[in-house]
């Protein structure tokens, strides 16, 4: 392996116990030695990854990073290439000026936001609770998970960025620093359309008066801000701003491409736009009977709530929806985690959730079914029923905190 490579991972692996020690994770020396060892394993694991190249590597990343070499690098960006957003195309013009392997630059980038999301994920949990311990065993699952290491070291996709985004955002919202959970949240939808199973839950913070509306327009003036570079290198302002728009139809029209969806369980449909339709509607009605209950007891909308409810919009909104991917449920995967940490007793949510991702991610890697994904669909099922169980405890039981005090008026 290029020693520059070898470089960059320790400095990497350097930075992940320095968050560790950031997130107050590392407060003693027992902590300091399990800490070090679950980031020596997980770049361990991550080195022993970097040199398997999959189809998307060879058919789409790597010519990517080929055409802004031959192309000028950063002066190609006016130039429409590949189906990913302005932001993450950036990183593949500046891969074109360096004479280390693109495979190894890929896998670096996704590698540390693989670490941004391990440190936004324990910086989440912190909102709940203050056990360094907890912290420090989220961290390090986060890194250790098998989809996380598969999605970026070996596989190469780039949905940590997104996600580690995401549940900043989250994190920097649930804190009462709107700003920055707006700048955060826009820099997840840049780099993905799939932010868009997370951004739902933000509307709950509007309710909690944690966000105020005119917060909301520091979200479109960052994503302008984010492609405004493309931009002023000569790509058309209106094309850029709607990619995604533009793009909806290259998803594939199949009901599903080894997604442990409704569409799991309803793999043969006679009518399949109809069915795609109904899943649409389906979806956005799932997501308004959150929101409903959510405003319906808002001065019982605790923390815990918000977190659960995040967890029932990551899983519930591509579970519901036709058109998904193998990868579509990679914030469900974390999200599910730090749940399981901040409400101990649904701890079977997030080994259910990671066993549904893991049975697409053998599906693409292998070319075949180690089970049907029919499996996976009724594992998530138990999940949105165990998270459901838990948001509604949060808004039935656990906000009496938040409700105002009837003066003792005996005796």
């Amino acid at each position: 392996m290029d020693f520059r490579i070898v470089f960059i991972l320790i400095l990497e692996a350097a930075l992940a116990m320095v968050l560790l020690w950031r997130c107050g994770a590392l407060r003693s020396r027992a902590q300091w030695a399990v800490g070090l060892a679950a980031v020596v394993l997980a770049f361990a694991l991550r080195a022993l990854a970097l040199d398997h190249e999959t189809l998307d590597y060879q058919n789409f990343l790597s010519p990517w990073v080929t055409f802004y070499r031959e192309n000028g690098g950063f002066r190609a960006l006016w130039r429409p290439v590949g189906n990913y957003n302005i932001p993450y195309l950036y990183f593949m013009a500046l891969f074109s000026y360096s004479s280390i392997r693109d495979l190894y630059l890929i896998k670096c980038l996704s590698i540390l936001f693989d670490v941004l999301l391990a440190w936004g994920s324990a910086e989440l949990l912190g909102v709940f609770c203050e056990s360094a311990w907890r912290k420090l065993g989220c961290f390090a699952c986060v890194l250790l998970l098998p989809t996380v290491i598969l999605n970026g070291a070996f596989w190469g996709q780039c949905d940590s960025i997104y996600v580690a985004f995401a549940v900043l955002a989250l994190w920097q919202g649930l804190k009462g620093r709107p700003v920055t959970a707006m700048i955060c949240l826009a820099l997840s939808f840049g780099f993905k359309l799939q932010a868009i199973f997370v951004i739902p839950v933000f509307a709950l913070l509007l309710l909690k008066g944690k966000l105020k509306w005119y917060h909301l327009a520091i979200f479109p003036a960052a994503y302008v801000l984010l492609v405004l570079p493309a931009v002023l290198l000569g790509r058309p302002f209106l094309d850029t701003l709607l990619l995604y728009a533009n793009q909806t139809g290259s998803v594939g029209s199949a009901l599903n491409y080894n997604s442990s969806s409704i569409f799991g369980i309803f793999w043969h449909v006679a009518d399949e736009q109809t069915a795609a339709t109904t899943a649409i509607a389906a979806a956005a009605c799932y997501s308004l009977l959150v929101l409903i209950a959510a405003s319906l007891f808002r001065d019982r909308l605790s923390d815990r709530a918000i977190l659960c409810a995040a967890v029932l919009f990551a899983v519930g909104i591509p579970f519901f929806l036709p058109h998904m991917h193998d990868r579509y449920f990679f914030a469900a995967d974390i999200l599910t985690l730090v749940l399981a940490f901040a409400i101990p007793w649904v701890l079977p949510v997030a080994p259910l959730t990671q066993f549904a991702s893991l049975l697409g991610y053998h599906a693409y890697i292998y070319m075949r079914f180690l089970l049907p994904m029919r499996y996976g669909s009724w594992s998530l099922i138990a999940v949105l029923a165990l998270t459901a169980a838990a948001f509604a405890r949060e808004l039935y039981h656990c906000g009496g905190s938040t409700q105002k005090r009837i003066p003792y008026l005996g005796k």
